[in-house]
């Protein structure tokens, strides 16, 4: 009973702080594009670096763009492009997954090699190679990352079938004459769904992650796009004389992560997920 009660105290915490940071960035999102509508593309040196103001709630860059403006629409571009690539993966690996797990033999034997080769190295090492290979380009770093990330959902997919596959009920519907495609849409895809939800929340971060660093070392978004990462790199030989315009992206990117693992918290409560998911 007490821990029932502690996880639903963790729940209302989780999205207490999931809903007010969300209405935060709707209403500053609001105030910047309704009322101030900057271009955040557009060059002004006569502005340049000024300080937090009603017109600059967020003070001005070192070519005189607004700062505020640049940071919500990295947040399009930054967040955007991270659930892109994380729906791309899913796309990819629930598929693989359940072919594997289900059909077994050969096929699962050949999926299994690919993953081994795929886990070998660490995931940002791997997007890295893959980065530098393709060249610079946030197309060609989204590419990456879904190479990257596709395995790990096809492998969670594949053991969740196998786990389900042998049990009493899978084996009563064989006898009962139900057919491979009823048996996963009844009984393996909604056991399916929860572990993939609650990997993908939690991988969002992630992903959000790889794309601002990959973006802060030239590998990602290119200049001028207002892309998290790319905003922190910009920044860097501003960082004595005002340290603010890379306190603002890199805050961005903490709440991002953060709400992404509250999330995944949520969801994995709700679904009652085994640990196994997170590693």
């Amino acid at each position: 009973m007490e821990l029932v009660i502690k996880r639903k105290s963790k729940r209302r915490w989780g999205m207490t702080i999931l809903f007010t940071v969300m209405a935060t960035v709707l209403a500053a999102a609001a105030y910047t594009f309704l009322i101030l509508k900057h271009d955040p593309s557009l060059v002004n040196l006569e502005e340049r670096l000024l300080p937090a103001s009603l017109e600059h709630p967020l003070g001005t860059d070192h070519l005189g763009r607004d700062v505020s403006t640049r940071l919500l629409l990295g947040a399009k571009l930054t967040v955007g492009y991270g659930l892109l690539s994380l729906f791309a993966a899913v796309i990819i690996g629930v598929p693989f997954g359940v072919i594997a797990g289900f059909k077994g033999g050969l096929i699962d034997r050949i999926f299994m090699r690919i993953a081994d080769a795929f886990l070998a190295f660490p995931d940002t090492i791997v997007a890295i190679v893959l980065s530098g290979l393709l060249g610079p380009g946030i197309e060609n770093l989204l590419l990456a990352i879904v190479l990257v990330k596709w395995v790990n959902y096809a492998r969670l997919v594949r053991s969740t079938v196998i786990t389900e596959h042998r049990k009493d009920y899978v084996t009563a519907a064989k006898i009962n004459g139900l057919r491979p495609l009823g048996i996963m849409r009844k009984h393996l895809f909604p056991h399916i769904i929860g572990n993939v939800l609650v990997l993908a929340s939690l991988d969002l971060g992630k992903i959000i992650l790889l794309i601002s660093s990959l973006s802060y070392i030239g590998l990602g978004a290119q200049p001028p796009a207002p892309e998290w990462g790319a905003m922190l790199n910009d920044a860097r030989p501003y960082f004595q004389s005002n340290m603010l315009l890379m306190i603002y992206p890199g805050l961005a990117i903490a709440f991002v992560v953060l709400l992404s693992n509250i999330l995944g918290d949520y969801l994995r409560d709700a679904f009652d997920v085994k640990k196994e998911v997170e590693s």
